[in-house]
């Protein structure tokens, strides 16, 4: 479709005047969205914009009733009762967190509530496979239907639910940090993907926070900050640019995307030698006799592509959380130290923020007061009970120093945008006063003002003289924010490059490079984990 053609195009959907309201938070006022037929509209703001909300607004998550305002969809008032109601429209959504089930196959999961059906009322399987394939060969998916779905990487994943919203004839699909959680490759695919569906005659509407792939593949851009729309965007006609979108999402230009910082590294804090770890479940290395260290005052990076063992050398430093330790040693302050568990890691101050903050870092049914204090109950025990003004204090202290946007501390942890949990993690760990700090992608997930705040607590951090380790798929963070980088690569250290002498061609040079099969190591090829094996999310995509 031309860009012509497409302006021409009416709207297949208006949203006039939207206002939601939640208990002591007015999380949509007065918003208005329209999008064009066929086109690829993004949706940009900062974590608790509004952004999600709107889009459960639109499928039916929110029903008619529970919201202000009206949808029209292809010329129609739409009053959705639910998502099944906005799904016999022609729209769907596909949220952040995947909503598959990992032990059904890939087919099961496509027709899951919408059976193929043959004689007698039973399941159709030949059908049901066959059909699964089409739709597969349509996403550019070559999986065997019969595959269960848990046995598939994230980006894989997230092909099929596009597979299943197709299988329902939609003519809007709604995509929520499609790529938040993909590397280059997949999310590479998956734009291209759009491209096809967009080239079919789809609408597609998409939530994301890399404003590259908006800038390279969105026709329009409606910004909200605050809870209300601010501008939308003509992509190709307004020449937009990536600093044009931040100034409208956060009220003002961002002179630079990473805070200043006078590096001064001190003493060595940590020192790890010769740490080899073993896969949970196969006979292969996924840490092959790693070598690094980090200084008081210091950010140091890792770098490596998806599946090079960055996840698994952190959570197995920290309290042996990942695979089977073989061998290496630990020096804090050059005095060697045990972490053979969390409990022991945290006493030797020692602290990880996991990628996955969701699964691993947070209790989403628990209040923000209580996940700040988790790791470090000792410290508010008194007589052997918490002492809960205190935890309160502590909790309010961090909100503020943090600026966590929330009611209060008793506020649930689940209800917070990413950005703010991701907060409510370094707060919680910060709390726990270590001198090593490991984040592993810190920024996954979150818009530029709220990585930019990021940032800052990581400077804070360093100018109080503790070590940070960062761990990020994103290069151009790596450069902005250490004063050193490692590369990985298949488990091993293939690097180690001096901030001044880094760029992100001299990085990927190195997160390539293979030194050859170490000792002990039975295939230097890293391969997919075994379905069953409980792994760290970076060896699932």
């Amino acid at each position: 479709m031309t860009d012509n053609t497409q302006a021409t195009q009416p709207n297949i959907l208006e949203m006039r005047s939207i206002t939601k309201t939640f208990p002591g938070v007015k999380a949509l006022s007065d918003v208005s969205l329209s999008v064009r037929r066929g086109e690829v509209h993004a949706i940009c703001g900062e974590n608790g914009a509004g952004k999600s909300t709107l889009m459960k607004v639109l499928s039916g998550v929110y029903p008619y009733g529970t919201y202000e305002g009206e949808i029209h969809f292809d010329g129609q008032l739409s009053q959705f009762s639910g998502i099944a109601d906005s799904e016999k429209s022609g729209i769907a959504i596909i949220h952040q967190e995947l909503a598959l089930v990992p032990y059904l196959s890939v087919a099961e999961n496509l027709f899951l509530g919408n059976e193929i059906k043959g004689r007698g009322g039973l399941i159709d399987w030949n059908r049901t496979n066959g059909e699964a394939s089409k739709l597969l060969n349509r996403v550019g998916l070559h999986e065997n239907p019969t595959t269960p779905i848990g046995q598939l990487g994230v980006g894989k994943q997230q092909l099929v639910e596009i597979a299943k919203a197709i299988s329902k004839d939609v003519r809007l699909l709604i995509l929520d940090e499609p790529t938040a959680a993909l590397n280059d490759n997949d999310s590479a695919h998956l734009l291209d993907l759009l491209r096809q569906l967009r080239s079919e005659g789809m609408t597609c509407i998409m939530i994301s926070h890399k404003l590259n792939e908006i800038e390279a593949i969105s026709d329009s851009v409606t910004i909200i900050r605050d809870g209300r729309t601010i501008e939308t965007l003509d992509m190709r006609a307004d020449a937009v640019t990536e600093d044009r979108i931040i100034r409208g999402m956060v009220g003002r230009d961002l002179d630079s995307r990473y805070p200043e910082r006078e590096s001064h590294p001190g003493e060595e804090v940590l020192r790890i030698e010769d740490w080899t770890v073993g896969h949970p479940v196969q006979d292969r290395l996924v840490v092959d006799h790693a070598n690094l260290s980090v200084r008081a005052g210091e950010v140091v990076g890792i770098a490596g592509l998806m599946g090079a063992g960055r996840t698994e050398l952190a959570m197995s430093v920290f309290g042996r959380s990942y695979g089977r330790y073989l061998g290496g040693s630990l020096y804090k302050r050059g005095k060697p130290i045990q972490s053979r568990n969390v409990g022991e890691a945290i006493r030797n101050g020692l602290a990880y923020a996991t990628e996955d903050r969701k699964k691993y870092g947070l209790n989403l049914i628990d209040d923000i007061k209580r996940n700040v204090s988790a790791a470090a109950l000792g410290k508010l025990t008194r007589g052997g009970f918490v002492d809960a003004n205190e935890e309160i204090k502590v909790a309010e202290d961090s909100k503020r120093s943090m600026n966590i946007k929330a009611p209060t501390v008793t506020a649930l942890t689940g209800k917070l945008s990413g950005g703010n949990q991701q907060k409510v993690v370094l707060s919680k760990w910060i709390y726990s006063d270590p001198d090593v700090l490991i984040l592993d992608e810190p920024t996954r997930g979150i818009d530029v003002g709220a990585k930019y705040e990021i940032y800052t607590i990581i400077n804070r951090l360093v100018a109080a003289g503790k070590a940070v380790i960062v761990i990020s798929s994103e290069l151009p963070e790596l450069l902005g924010i250490c004063d050193r980088i490692y590369t990985l690569n298949a488990g091993r250290i293939t690097g180690e490059v001096p901030i001044a002498e880094a760029s992100q061609e001299s990085l990927m040079v190195l997160m390539t490079k293979d030194r050859g099969a170490s000792a002990g190591s039975t295939d230097p090829s890293p391969t997919p984990p075994s379905p069953t094996a409980q792994t760290p999310q970076e060896h699932t995509a």
